[in-house]
């Protein structure tokens, strides 16, 4: 039944990415859809996005093992919108074309920037996507009882979204996620539902089920952080890395303003709110309805809470109803990874064909045709980054995976994009420094964190780390340190190359705040900036 409902919807999605094919007639079509998506569309897209399998998957897990430690990556990935609100998305839509990069070049006036920002793009979205597809290979794991192994679910993700990308471009892209964001609310209001007319349809009720079954610390911090320092860390890169993600940014392009761009975060606000507050549903429930040890059964990083819950609300194991709900949630959360690795493999490609291969290879001369080309040679060759990596940590909780690539946008990104934005003395070299040192920085201390290296040496070798030698850095995510090393980064380099800076570097500051902000000198209107 799971495979399936999965299949119909895989079967949706494909037609979809075949109509969109038919109208994708240029790069920019491939690129952002044409910038001709609504504000609505735009903003159930983003939600779509964002609502990815660590949020539906490992958030969950989290919380049904952890309690209120889990649900602090819920609060952190909701509020993380209100600085792409207020910061990002209007400068964005008006300074930008395809990319990240495009913003920065048009401040910086620098071509290199372009190649380090493209460069941060690309490691940022394989890091998210490998996220994905470890949640994929634990769903179809799960349904196939072990035959099918996550050595053969990853790559068949992998292919899926090779082909969303290949065939249907941005277009494509954003249809699968505007139907993956329906039918993954659909199924969160209807486990909350069930799960509320189970506890006397009262919140508290369920959160004192959860507390009689492991104790007062479960309600409280510092289950899952022991160090009040790691869930400071964690909290900042969460609320911070949202401002930094290249397929989060991507998306204010496709959009025809800046006021639409505005629009579509107010839309997937909303969504996304409703969505992370049933998680707290979602995740307690399955602690009570299942137990923890059930749940580590099926899968150790509890990424299987969410269907196993379904199971369990929609009547139990071995009845229709019960495989009835663990197919239709576990069908819902394959439709979700398939739409998110799309996302971010059309990010990571259009980054590279457009700044890489266009703006530094070609000079910005490249024909629409070898722009096509590169792109979809760009798309099977993430694809293959993502299905390695996603080989390599199969054993990793996806929401905790997903945390590290916040960490590393919000170090890598978000300094240099506030930097071109408000500081008028702010240059090409310190942008460099900024995305260099902080993707760096970042990577070196997940290197040497517990997420690589073991945190006791006493510990068993049971596969779970990647180096069996002791963590030289204690905290699992690294945004405390790495964050504001970002910032330092991009201040001494702008220091570094003040020397170089262009005599009408104030004048061109004033000029690209003026546009940020009204937009004027947008898409070949005319600029009155006095």
């Amino acid at each position: 039944m799971t495979f399936l409902l999965a299949g119909i919807i895989v079967a949706i999605t494909l037609i979809v990415t075949f109509w969109a094919s038919r109208r994708n007639t240029s790069a920019g079509d491939f690129y952002v859809a044409g910038g001709r998506i609504s504000a609505t569309q735009n903003g159930i897209a983003i939600a779509g996005d964002y609502m990815s399998a660590a949020s539906f998957l490992g958030i969950t897990g989290l919380i049904a093992l952890n309690g209120y430690d889990g649900f602090m990556y819920s609060v952190g990935w909701f509020i993380a919108y209100l600085t792409v609100l207020f910061i990002v998305a209007e400068p964005l839509r008006n300074l930008g074309k395809y990319t990240l990069a495009d913003m920065l070049v048009y401040r910086l006036k620098d071509p290199r920037v372009r190649t380090y920002a493209a460069m941060s793009t690309i490691v940022i979205s394989t890091l998210y996507m490998i996220a994905q597809v470890v949640g994929a290979g634990s769903l179809i794991s799960l349904l196939s009882g072990n035959t099918i192994k996550a050595e053969l679910a990853i790559p068949l993700v992998g292919v899926l979204m090779i082909v969303y990308v290949v065939v249907g471009g941005m277009l494509a892209t954003t249809w699968v996620q505007i139907i993956k964001a329906g039918l993954l609310m659909f199924a969160t209001i209807v486990m909350t539902v069930l799960i509320l007319s189970r506890f006397g349809w009262s919140f508290s009720t369920l959160l004192g089920a959860a507390e009689r079954a492991n104790g007062p610390e479960f309600l409280g911090a510092g289950l899952k952080y022991k160090d009040p320092i790691d869930l400071i860390s964690l909290c900042l890169a969460l609320v911070l890395g949202t401002a930094g993600l290249p397929h989060i940014l991507v998306r204010f392009f496709t959009v025809p303003t800046a006021q639409d761009a505005r629009k579509s975060v107010v839309w997937a606000m909303v969504l996304i709110g409703a969505f992370y507050v049933m998680t707290a549903f979602m995740g307690n429930a399955a602690n009570v309805l299942l137990g923890k040890e059930a749940i580590i059964a099926a899968n150790p990083a509890g990424n299987m809470a969410a269907p196993m819950l379904a199971e369990a609300l929609f009547g139990g194991k071995g009845t229709f109803g019960g495989e009835l709900g663990l197919a239709f949630v576990t069908a819902v959360a394959f439709a979700t990874i398939l739409a998110v690795v799309a996302g971010l493999t059309i990010s990571a490609s259009t980054s590279f064909t457009h700044d890489i291969y266009n703006g530094v290879l070609k000079g910005g001369q490249a024909s629409e045709a070898d722009q096509f080309r590169v792109a979809r040679m760009a798309t099977v060759a993430v694809g293959i980054a993502a299905i390695l990596l996603g080989l390599a940590a199969k054993t990793q909780n996806v929401a905790f995976l997903v945390a590290l690539a916040f960490a590393v946008a919000a170090s890598a990104n978000l300094p240099v994009i506030l930097f071109t934005l408000f500081w008028k003395k702010f240059n090409a070299t310190g942008a460099i420094w900024g995305i260099v040192g902080g993707l760096l920085f970042t990577l070196l201390l997940i290197a040497v964190s517990p997420n690589i290296m073991k945190i006791d040496p006493d510990t068993l070798t049971t596969g779970r780390h990647l180096i069996q030698a002791n963590a030289l850095f204690r905290l699992e995510n690294p945004g405390i340190i790495s964050i504001p090393a970002g910032f330092l980064f991009a201040y001494l380099g702008t220091l570094v190359g003040a020397a170089r800076r262009s005599p009408t570097a104030d004048q061109d500051f004033e000029a690209m705040q003026y546009r940020a902000y009204t937009g004027a000198g947008v898409d070949g209107t005319v600029a009155a900036h006095d």
